[in-house]
C-alpha cells in the first residue's frame, strides 16, 4: 500500500509538472512558432584541437558527449569531462579517467556506485552490515567503511558537491548525464581525502525545451520500480526546471530463520526506497548561470545480513560454535553459503534519509569565469543487526537511534579560472563544516550468560554447565557472575570537522605542443570529538567476573591461567565498567600543502605524452569504538577496580601518498579509437588500516603502502550501429614492513600476512568490457543490444589476511535486449545482472562469539555478492 501510495504521489507530481510547464511552452509556441534556443553554457567547448593540450573553460556542469558520439557515430576526441573543473577532451587531460555516458549507463543498468563498478577497471566497491557502510577502492586501496570516523579514500563528488563518505553517496544516482572516475590522488582540486581517486557524477541539467519521461521495471525477487522525469522552461526563455522521482522495491536475496525471534523478517537484503529531485536553471545572460539543485532520498529497508563460510577447523576449538548450536542457533551449512539461508533471532533494519541542496552559479566577469557551490546536507542512516549471526540470543544491536550516524555539512567552494596569454589559470578557496553525531549501543541478549557458562564449564570441568557462572566457580565457590539481558554499551560521540583550503590549478602553454600544469592546495582541518559513555546495568556482570577470577587466581593459579585466556570475553569492550559514566574530549588540527605537477607534450594529433606528480593527504582522525587496554599502561585512562580500561587518545594520523605517472592518449584510426595507458607507482605513508578484532573496529596507522602498475582504457567508436568500451588495471598494492613494523602491526589487529603481502580487497588484475550493437528492424524501429563483462582477480576481502577469507577471482555479467522506434518514444527492454550467476563474497569476517580462540582457524561469516537478477524495463519519452 504505501508503494502504490508512492508511486500515485509520483504520478500526480509528474502530472502537475508536465501542466506547469507545457502551457507556458505552447504559449510561446503560439506567440513564436520558432522554437526557444537556450543560451550557450558557460562551460560548453569546442571538440579537440590539433596541437592544444588545454582548453579555456569552466564549471562543472560540462556537456557529454555529442549525440553523435554517444550513438557510436562521432569521435572519440569529443568525450568531454571536466577532470579539471575545465571542460575538456578526454584526450587532452593528463590524468587517468574512465569516462561514461548517459546512454552507457542506461544500457548497463547502473543506478548507484557499485553498479558502477562493472564498468570501470581497478574500481572495487563493497558493502556490509548496511549500505551506509558502502565502501570504494580504487588500484586496491581504500577506507572500511564500518568507522565513521574514517574519511574515504576515494571521494564521492555530485554535482560539484564533495559527500562526507562513500555511504554517504550510495544511492540512486537519477538522470546522470555523465560519471568520470578518476584514478590516483585528485585532492588539488576536489579536497582532502582522495588520496585513492574520485568518483565525479553529473545529473542531468535541465532543458529549454520541454522533454518527459518515465520507465516501468519488474523483475524476480519481486521487484518493481519506476521513475519519471520533466524538464523544459518555466514562463520564460530564461529559465528552466527539471523534476525527478523515482520509487522501487524488491524482495530479499536471503532466506532468515529466525529461532525464537523477536525477529519477525524472514527475508533479508531487499530494496525499498524513493528518491526525488528538482532543479532550476536560471541563464539571463549568456555571461551568468544559476543553477539549484534540491534533493531528498528515503530508504527502509532489511539489510544486511551475513552467512557462515567456514567453520572452525582448529583442534577443539570447535566449542563455541557448538555451543552457539546447543542454544538453539544453528548457522547452517558453511560447505553451502550461496544457498542463502541466513540465521538471526535479532532484526537488522536500514533506515536512511539523505537530503541537500546547492547552488551554483557561473558568471563571466573580468577575463576570466567566477564560479561559486553552495551546498547543505543532512545524511542519517538508522542501522543494527544480530552481531552474533545466529538464532541463539547472544548479542545484538538494536535497530533504533541507539545505533545511528548521522553527518550535517555545509560547504563552499569559490574559484575563478581564466586565460591570460598562454597561462590558463584557475584559483580558488574551499571550505566546509562537517558534524558527525554518531550513536552505537551493543546489548547482551538473554543467552549471553548460559552461553559463557557453557563455554567455562567445559573448559574448567570438562563437562558443559549452563549455570556455572551463577551457581558458583569450583575454585572457591563464588557465585552470581550474571549478564542481564538488555544489558551493554551506550556511546555517543559528537564529532566537529572545520576544514579551510585554498587551491590553485594552472597550466602554461610553454609552445603549441608542451604544456606544464601545476596545482598546489593547503589545507587546514581541524576537528573536535566528545565522546560520552555508559552502561546499562553498570556492567555489573564484568565486575562480578572480575572479583571472581581475582578469587580463583589466589586459590588456585593454574586454574586461573587456564581461563586467562577467555576471561576477556567476561570484560568485552561493551561490558567493560571502565566506562561508566566515561567522557573523553580530543582535539586535533593538521596543516597540509597537497599538489600536484603534470608535464604534457602533444606530439601530433593523436598522441599526447604526459608525466606527472601528485600529492596526495588523507585527514587523521578519531576511532569511534571502545578500545581498550591494561590497567598502569601509558595512554589509559585513570586505573579502576576494572581490569581494564579506555584508551584516553583514540587518535590517528594522517595518510599521504605520492603518486608518479607516465602516461599516453591516442587518438586512432581516424579518430574512431582511443587508447590510453598509464604506468603508475604510489607510495602511501601512514596508510589508514581498518581491522575488526571480532569485538571492535581498531584504526591502525600502516607505515608504508606501496601500490604500483598499468592502468589502460579503450574506446572504439566502430559505426554509429556499434561501440566497445573497456580496460584494464593491473595493481600490485602491497604493505612494505620491516620485521618490526610487521610485529606491531600483528599485536595491534590480529594481522596475518607477512611484511610484503598485498593489502585486503585488492585484486592484481581487474579487467572490463562492454559492447553495444544496434540493428535497424524495418525503416522505422531499431534494435540494441549491450553486454558488459568485469573480470577481477583474487584477492582476500578481510583486513587481516586470514587465508579463510581469500575470494577468488570471478566474472559479474550484464546484458540488456532493448526494442523500439528510431526516435527513441518509447523502448522495451529485459535485461539480466550477474547475467552468469557468479557466486563471489563481498567481505569476509571473523563470526563473533563462535572462535576459541579467534585466529586463522576460527568460524568465518561473509556479506555475499547480489545473486542473477533479471526483468523488463518499459521506458516512454516526449
Amino acid at each position: 500500500m504505501a508503494y502504490q501510495y508512492r508511486f500515485r504521489a509520483a504520478a500526480s507530481t509528474a502530472a502537475l509538472a508536465v501542466g506547469l510547464i507545457a502551457m507556458p511552452a505552447a504559449a510561446q509556441s503560439a506567440a513564436n512558432p520558432a522554437p526557444v534556443q537556450p543560451p550557450v553554457a558557460v562551460d560548453d567547448v569546442p571538440a579537440a584541437t590539433a596541437t592544444g593540450v588545454g582548453q579555456s573553460g569552466v564549471g562543472n556542469a560540462g556537456v557529454s558527449q555529442t549525440a553523435a558520439a554517444q550513438t557510436g557515430g562521432g569521435n572519440v576526441d569529443e568525450i568531454v569531462v571536466t577532470a579539471q573543473k575545465r571542460s575538456n577532451s578526454l584526450q587532452n587531460v593528463p590524468i587517468v579517467v574512465t569516462a561514461i555516458n548517459r546512454q552507457l549507463l542506461q544500457d548497463t543498468g547502473v543506478k548507484d556506485i557499485k553498479d558502477l563498478a562493472i564498468l570501470t577497471p581497478g574500481l572495487l566497491v563493497t558493502s556490509t552490515s548496511n549500505e551506509g557502510s558502502t565502501t570504494a577502492r580504487i588500484r586496491g586501496v581504500g577506507t572500511v567503511g564500518d568507522n565513521p570516523g574514517l574519511e574515504s579514500s576515494v571521494g564521492i563528488v555530485i554535482d560539484g558537491v564533495y559527500r562526507s563518505r562513500n555511504g554517504v553517496g550510495f544511492g540512486d544516482l537519477g538522470d546522470v548525464d555523465r560519471i568520470e572516475v578518476l584514478k590516483g590522488p585528485q585532492g588539488t582540486l576536489f579536497g582532502k581525502s582522495a588520496t585513492a581517486g574520485v568518483i565525479n557524477i553529473l545529473t542531468a541539467p535541465p532543458e529549454f525545451t520541454f522533454g518527459a519521461s518515465a520507465d516501468l521495471t519488474g523483475g524476480n525477487y519481486g521487484a518493481i520500480g519506476g521513475a519519471a522525469q520533466v524538464t523544459g522552461p518555466i514562463v520564460t526563455d530564461k529559465l528552466a526546471a527539471s523534476l525527478y522521482f523515482a520509487d522501487r522495491q524488491r524482495d530479499g536475496y536471503f532466506n532468515v530463520n529466525t529461532g525464537p525471534g523477536p525477529r519477525t523478517a524472514t527475508e533479508d537484503t531487499n530494496r525499498n526506497f524513493y528518491t526525488v529531485r528538482g532543479q532550476l536553471l536560471f541563464t539571463p545572460s549568456d555571461d551568468f548561470k544559476l543553477r539549484i539543485i534540491a534533493d531528498h532520498s528515503h530508504r527502509n529497508e532489511t539489510c544486511c545480513i551475513a552467512v557462515i563460510t567456514r567453520a572452525s577447523q582448529a583442534p577443539g576449538a570447535n566449542l563455541a560454535n557448538n555451543l552457539v548450536a546447543a542454544l538453539g542457533g544453528n548457522d547452517g551449512n558453511p560447505a553451502t553459503p550461496y544457498n542463502r539461508n541466513a540465521y538471526a533471532n535479532r532484526p537488522d533494519g536500514q533506515r536512511i534519509n539523505d537530503s541537500g541542496i546547492s547552488a551554483q552559479f557561473d558568471w563571466n566577469v573580468g577575463p576570466g569565469t567566477l564560479t561559486s557551490i553552495s551546498a547543505y546536507r543532512d545524511w542519517k542512516n538508522t542501522a543494527g543487526f544480530d552481531a552474533d549471526f545466529s538464532t541463539a540470543d547472544i548479542d545484538y544491536l538494536p535497530s533504533d537511534d541507539s545505533n545511528s550516524s548521522q553527518f550535517r555539512t555545509f560547504s563552499q567552494e569559490v574559484r575563478y579560472a581564466g586565460t591570460a596569454g598562454k597561462l590558463d589559470y584557475l584559483v580558488g578557496a574551499f571550505f566546509a563544516d562537517e558534524k558527525l553525531r554518531q550513536n552505537t549501543s551493543v546489548l547482551v541478549g538473554s543467552q549471553f550468560t548460559p552461553y559463557l557458562s557453557l563455554l567455562f564449564s567445559s573448559l574448567v570441568e570438562g563437562k558443559p554447565d549452563a549455570t556455572f557462572l551463577q551457581t558458583g566457580l569450583t575454585f572457591p565457590f563464588v557465585r552470581g557472575v550474571n549478564f542481564a539481558a538488555g544489558s551493554g554499551s551506550v556511546d555517543r560521540y559528537r564529532q566537529r570537522d572545520d576544514t579551510y583550503a585554498l587551491f590553485s590549478d594552472d597550466t602554461l602553454h610553454i609552445t603549441d605542443q608542451l604544456s606544464l600544469n601545476v596545482g598546489v592546495r593547503y589545507t587546514l582541518d581541524d576537528k573536535k570529538l566528545n565522546a560520552v559513555s555508559n552502561n546499562i546495568g553498570n556492567g555489573a556482570g564484568c565486575g562480578a567476573a572480575n572479583a571472581a577470577f581475582g578469587i580463583l587466581n589466589g586459590v588456585n593459579p593454574a586454574a586461573a591461567a587456564q581461563l586467562a585466556a577467555v576471561n576477556g570475553t567476561l570484560c568485552l569492550p561493551f561490558l567493560s565498567p571502565g566506562y561508566n559514566n566515561f567522557i573523553n574530549n580530543q582535539t586535533r588540527e593538521e596543516n597540509v600543502p597537497s599538489g600536484t605537477a603534470k608535464l604534457a607534450y602533444r606530439l601530433n594529433r593523436e598522441l599526447l605524452l604526459y608525466a606527472s606528480y601528485a600529492r596526495g593527504y588523507k585527514a587523521g582522525g578519531f576511532n569511534l569504538d571502545r578500545v581498550e587496554c591494561t590497567v598502569g599502561t601509558a595512554g589509559c585512562a585513570p586505573g579502576s577496580a576494572a581490569v581494564v580500561t579506555p584508551i584516553l587518545n583514540t587518535g590517528f594520523a594522517k595518510e599521504t601518498n605520492d603518486s608518479y605517472e607516465i602516461g599516453e592518449k591516442a587518438t586512432l584510426f581516424d579518430r574512431k579509437v582511443l587508447l590510453n595507458a598509464t604506468a603508475f607507482y604510489q607510495k602511501y605513508q601512514g596508510f589508514q588500516l581498518n581491522t575488526f578484532t571480532g569485538l571492535v573496529f581498531v584504526v591502525t596507522s600502516v607505515p608504508q603502502v606501496i601500490s604500483k602498475g598499468v592502468d589502460a582504457d579503450f574506446v572504439w567508436l566502430a559505426s554509429k550501429a556499434f561501440s566497445v568500451q573497456g580496460g584494464v588495471t593491473y595493481a600490485d598494492t602491497r604493505y612494505d614492513l620491516n620485521d618490526g613494523q610487521l610485529a606491531t602491526l600483528q599485536a595491534q589487529t590480529g594481522y596475518l600476512g607477512g611484511e610484503h603481502s598485498r593489502v585486503s580487497l585488492a585484486p592484481l588484475w581487474s579487467a572490463s568490457l562492454s559492447g553495444t550493437y544496434s540493428v535497424e528492424v524495418g525503416n522505422n524501429y531499431v534494435a540494441r543490444l549491450n553486454l558488459g563483462a568485469k573480470y577481477s582477480s583474487g584477492y582476500n576481502t578481510g583486513s587481516d589476511l586470514d587465508p579463510g577469507k581469500y575470494q577468488s577471482g570471478y566474472v559479474v555479467a550484464n546484458g540488456r535486449v532493448a526494442f523500439g522506434p528510431k526516435d527513441g518514444r518509447f523502448s522495451a527492454e529485459i535485461w539480466a545482472e550477474n547475467l552468469l550467476n557468479t557466486n563471489y563474497q563481498q567481505v569476509a569476517f571473523n563470526s563473533g562469539f563462535q572462535n576459541v580462540p579467534t585466529n586463522a582457524t576460527g568460524v568465518l561469516d561473509a556479506f555475499l555478492g547480489a545473486p542473477r537478477t533479471f526483468g523488463g524495463t518499459l521506458r516512454v519519452k516526449y
